[in-house]
């Protein structure tokens, strides 16, 4: 085979091999965009003021100390509800206790004001979490401290006060009154006694929405 003709075979097939690999491509337009996106939780952000609601000394039966505190929603999520856990500890000066000194604290009332509700039939329809019970049997309840329990009728009388819940940036005034109970009875074993009283405030969130 002449020289010339195999140059001319050498051509023909580099075109062949270009138009195989080049076949299967072809021209087309594109536009691209890029978004950019953020999941961002929010917060609960429960607080208590003052933090000490009872610090008093020289109780004897029959005293009642009332106080006042704020629940604070200072978060950006609303709260559904508060639940109230109660823990107490007696520290006995004499080690002579035969009686727990929680049975002998009563809790007369624990009332959100900002859910008070006003009934036109009856006037002020107070909202007690906590109505009449000792510390120590408080113990076994979990109230809602920010739950309407305004009946159906004061609602549909009256004014029922705030809905059940704390918003984010509220806050829920409360009134508490506690009475060392005197039972008519020697209490001496109590004397220089000292009931230690925790409260937690354990928000909830609400529930999931669409977004």
């Amino acid at each position: 085979m002449s020289l010339k003709k195999k140059l001319g075979l050498g051509v023909a097939s580099a075109a062949l091999g270009l138009s195989l690999i080049g076949g299967g491509t072809f021209a087309y337009f594109s536009d691209t965009e890029v978004t950019n996106n953020t999941f961002a939780a929010g917060t609960l952000d429960l607080s208590v003021n003052p933090t000490t609601i009872v610090d008093v000394s020289n109780l004897k039966p029959g005293d009642v100390v009332v106080r006042e505190f704020n629940l604070v929603n200072g978060g950006s999520l609303d709260i559904s509800k508060i639940d109230l856990k109660t823990v107490t500890s007696v520290d006995d000066a004499n080690n002579d206790n035969t009686d727990n000194f929680a049975k002998h604290i009563k809790v007369l009332f624990l009332e959100n004001g900002d859910k008070t509700g006003w009934n036109f039939i009856e006037g002020w329809d107070y909202n007690d979490v906590i109505s009449e019970t000792t510390l120590y049997d408080l113990q076994a309840m979990t109230p809602d401290a920010v739950e309407n329990l305004n009946s159906f009728w004061t609602k549909w009388l009256g004014i029922e006060g705030e809905e059940s819940g704390l918003g984010a940036g509220d806050s829920d005034q409360m009134y508490v009154a506690f009475e060392f109970v005197d039972n008519n009875q020697d209490q001496n074993q109590f004397q220089g006694d000292t009931l230690n009283l925790e409260w937690t405030f354990t928000a909830h969130q609400t529930e999931g929405e669409l977004k």
